[in-house]
């Protein structure tokens, strides 16, 4: 049986990117993420607001880039994979957690929410951090990271 794991999501961080390394040194990134939903309940026509957080974790350069440029508020767009976790607790309970593995990632600008260039264009990763993009976004290129610099075709 075929499968697919693509999840899109734009919203606004809600806590400063917390940036670590493997033993490996390999960079790892992870940062919340609040989705908004807003709707209009058809039987008494008032607006309701729904707000989903979802924990979100980015590997390699592109982990650094988030971690570089983004603090709690500000929006960004990012697409990854799910990922299921599993372990057993302290108090040896089981525990799990579903959380995002970010694969590409464009920062949003907004207003104020940051990401914005001096002259107001939007902040995107890609050519003008890291040296590295994919149509103006960051992109991870699987899980084996940005290309070798030899490879950039700028």
């Amino acid at each position: 049986m075929a499968s697919y794991n693509k999840v899109i999501l734009m919203g606004n961080l809600t806590r400063d990117p917390q940036l670590t390394y493997t033993s490996s040194n390999t960079a790892v990134c992870k940062f919340g993420l609040a989705v908004n939903r807003k709707w209009r309940d058809r039987n008494t026509g008032e607006t309701k607001d729904e707000t989903c957080f979802v924990d979100c974790t980015c590997f390699g350069r592109g982990g650094e880039v988030i971690n570089q440029y983004m603090s709690k508020g500000k929006p960004i767009h990012v697409d990854g994979r799910l990922n299921f976790s599993q372990w057993e607790g302290q108090d040896g309970t089981k525990r799990s957690k579903l959380d995002v593995v970010v694969e590409n990632f464009q920062f949003v600008g907004g207003g104020g929410g940051g990401g914005d260039r001096p002259g107001g264009a939007p902040q995107q990763a890609g050519a003008s951090q890291s040296g590295y993009g994919n149509q103006g976004g960051y992109s991870q290129g699987g899980d084996y990271g940005p290309p070798d610099d030899d490879n950039v075709p700028f």
